[in-house]
């Protein structure tokens, strides 16, 4: 008699790194790795998903080849065991798409708050990662379980998305005073006297006063006795 066994086997998935996790694999404050990126001391990040940006493990312990930032062997091995099944990707390599809320949202034809609910349900697959409080899945995990509950998948959205189409990675923190582009103040016109003679010239000068945005007061001018 022969069994049939069925194994169970671990998706792979690279190794992926949000600001939380890198400064938990350094030992230092979140905002620190926030600054790192700022200043150009963390490269740019290798993905953004969902308007984040998330960076693979080869490329955050670069940081480290200088000396001034060290990772441990535990703070290391306690990341690669929280990712079961990652492996170490490079840049520049083949990835498989990984997706956020927004682009699960636009795969289902969703808003991301009915994607949340469905998570918070479990009436959604699990999420392959959780990276700085957000949920992230492969795409084919979100296929895989559309296809099983029997959802409509918006197929033009999937194409996009494995076309390694994006979103803009959002803003983060205040920008600086240089960054921040202020109008330009404008000085007040001058007064100015116009005889009837003068009503073209006067039209002129009232639509430019206008223009600026400034307001107007006319006053007859008394001629003297």
């Amino acid at each position: 008699m022969i069994e049939k066994v069925l194994c169970m086997v671990a998706v792979r998935k690279p190794y992926l790194l949000g600001h939380a996790e890198i400064a938990a694999l350094y030992g230092v404050e979140r905002q620190t790795s926030q600054k790192w990126k700022v200043d150009g001391t963390l490269a740019e990040p290798d993905l953004v998903i969902s308007g984040n940006p998330y960076w693979l493990l080869t490329t955050v312990l670069q940081l480290s080849h200088d000396g001034s930032r060290e990772v441990t062997e535990q703070r290391l091995a306690e990341y690669e065991a929280s990712i079961p099944g990652g492996y170490r990707a490079v840049p520049g390599e083949q990835l498989p798409v990984i997706v956020g809320i927004l682009e699960v949202a636009k795969i289902l034809g969703q808003d991301k708050q009915a994607i949340s609910r469905w998570r918070h349900r479990k009436q959604i697959a699990a999420s392959d990662y959780e990276l700085s409080g957000s949920p992230l899945w492969l795409i084919d995990t979100v296929l895989a379980d559309a296809t099983a509950r029997g959802r409509h998948v918006v197929q033009v959205e999937v194409e996009r998305l494995r076309a390694g189409a994006r979103g803009l990675q959002k803003p983060r923190g205040r920008r600086s005073a240089s960054q921040v582009t202020r109008p330009r103040e404008q000085s007040l016109p001058g007064a100015r006297t116009f005889t009837r003679e003068q009503a073209g010239e006067a039209a002129s000068f009232l639509a430019a006063v206008f223009a600026q945005g400034h307001s107007v007061v006319i006053r007859p001018l008394r001629q003297k006795p």
